[in-house]
């Protein structure tokens, strides 16, 4: 058993600064989910890849970066999370400008699978170094806001940089766009950010619990993805749900018995952690679906060019940074996270069910405006004190897999969103087409047949993430019992130790 040294109370006089590199790592991971998809069509056509395989741009990515999160998040604890972030980025840039410069389909999916492999090393160890160096709760708040804001509203400023990059240059300059993103963000790290000592988890490499997690999750994400290309009775699709199912509860059973588990369940088990991972996977799994319809509405339905779907985005963004940096930030240290939660995501279900109101010309300003404000306005003011929450009184050498397990929950959720939601929409358009083809017989009455089958289709959809956020909000406001995030941090059951103080590192 070693004893690690306690490090000192001071708060680090740089820690403002490393924000900012951090912040920019965060928004350049994020941007590049929605980036690539307003990319796709064009990237297609250029590499010649075929309909069936151009689903794997995105599946490469999901799988690898799903996959190995929790890995990566260890990595950040057992290897120091300053050397993991910059190593995740230099490494993300690089997978970005061997995909910008794919000259073909095997090219491309190699490239996008190492994005996802050094993603899965990088966000972790982003969000683990601003649990480890903001200990004070006012400023944490304010931290943890910034970090918010951007992961809730990154993906859409994607669609209006990918809108431009795409429109104006070409889908090349959406992988290329990561470089001076990832280059600027490594370099201030390397000479800014400066890890808190003996925060580390020496313990050796927990190798069952790798493959066992990693093989697990991979084949959760691909049974989605397949779910969504093939069907939910394909016999690959239900053979990798009982795969990922067997696969994830020999995981548990493992990490029960080992003596350095890669999740220690102590992480798992404390209720307000807990509640928060299922609230937030619940949470993005709606908002995948709802960034998917309502790009394809404004573009397939209204005629939108891409620069003008992502402009259109704008008031949900604004409406995160708001409720996540000023509602969030400012009542976190006063009121109870669940406070914040469970009405936020209240909020954000009744922004959607107003889209649920959706037309072929329903007035933008009239209903998607005030609908993304109020869904913007919900999530950040959720998301904040959930991004804290997750990671808030772990013990610092169980910071990386804390983190790692934000991150997981929300890439297994979009993975989720995209596939469930997707299906919903899609049956409920055949169902339209067939109840009413027969009265169309015009072309000018099947045009608006179409129109009115995939509105239908994606109301149905947004439906189902309605009774997601409530779900969500059920949960936050059931299962997250902490009190305000004031003083030193702690949270209440398994882990509860102050965050400066570090007891012993091996187990």
């Amino acid at each position: 058993m070693s004893q690690s040294a306690v490090p000192s109370l001071a708060p680090d006089p740089k820690r403002w600064k490393a924000l900012v590199f951090i912040a920019l790592a965060q928004l350049m991971v994020v941007l590049d989910a929605t980036i690539v998809n307003i990319a796709l069509p064009s990237a297609q056509d250029d590499l010649g890849i075929s309909e069936g395989n151009k689903q794997w741009v995105i599946t490469a990515y999901a799988l690898a970066f799903g996959g190995l999160l929790l890995f990566g998040g260890r990595i950040a604890d057992l290897w120091g999370r300053k050397r993991t972030f910059v190593t995740g980025l230099i490494g993300f840039a690089a997978a970005s400008a061997l995909g910008g410069a794919a000259t073909g389909q095997a090219m491309m999916f190699g490239a996008r699978a190492l994005q996802g492999v050094f993603g899965a090393l990088l966000a972790p160890a982003a969000l683990s170094l601003l649990a480890v160096m903001f200990t004070e709760a006012k400023e944490r708040a304010k931290a943890f806001g910034i970090y918010g804001a951007i992961a809730g509203g990154g993906g859409a400023v994607g669609l209006i940089l990918g809108g431009f990059l795409t429109e104006y240059l070409n889908w090349r300059w959406t992988f290329f766009v990561n470089i001076p993103f990832a280059v600027v963000a490594a370099v201030g790290a390397y000479f800014v950010i400066r890890e808190p000592e003996g925060g580390r988890n020496r313990s050796p490499l927990d190798i069952p619990g790798v493959i066992l997690s990693t093989l697990g999750l991979v084949a959760l994400v691909y049974g989605f993805t397949r779910a969504e290309s093939d069907g939910w009775s394909d016999g690959v699709t239900v053979a990798m749900f009982v795969a990922s199912a067997l696969l994830l509860f020999a995981f548990v059973v493992t990490e029960a018995k080992v003596k350095a588990p890669l999740l220690p369940l102590r992480v798992l088990t404390e209720r307000n952690r807990g509640g928060v991972y299922l609230s937030l996977g619940l949470a993005v799994i709606a908002m995948f679906g709802l960034f998917l319809f309502l790009t394809y509405y404004l573009q397939a339905v209204r005629g939108y060019s891409p620069v003008k779907t992502g402009f259109a985005f704008l008031p949900m963004i604004f409406g995160m940074i708001v409720g996540s940096t000023q509602i969030g930030t400012r009542l976190m240290t006063r009121v109870p996270p669940r406070l914040l939660m469970a009405p936020g995501f209240l909020l954000a279900a009744i922004g959607m069910l107003l889209l649920t109101q959706l037309d072929v010309d329903t007035s933008y300003a009239g209903l998607i405006l005030p609908a993304q404000l109020m869904l913007g306005l919900g999530m950040g003011t959720a998301f904040m004190p959930a991004m804290s929450l997750a990671t808030h009184g772990v013990e610092p050498r169980d910071a990386g897999v804390a983190s790692a397990m934000v991150n997981t929950s929300q890439q297994v959720g979009g993975a989720i969103g995209t596939a469930l939601l997707n299906t919903i929409a899609a049956s409920a358009t055949t169902a339209y087409i067939e109840d009413h083809a027969a009265s169309a017989t015009t072309p000018a009455a099947q045009q608006l047949l179409a129109a009115k089958s995939m509105v239908e289709g994606y109301t149905a959809a947004i439906w189902w993430a309605v009774g997601i956020l409530v779900v969500s909000s059920l949960i936050a406001a059931v299962l997250v019992n902490t009190g305000a995030q004031s003083g030193t941090p702690a949270a209440s059951g398994d882990g509860a130790e102050d965050e400066v103080k570090i007891p012993v590192v091996a187990h």
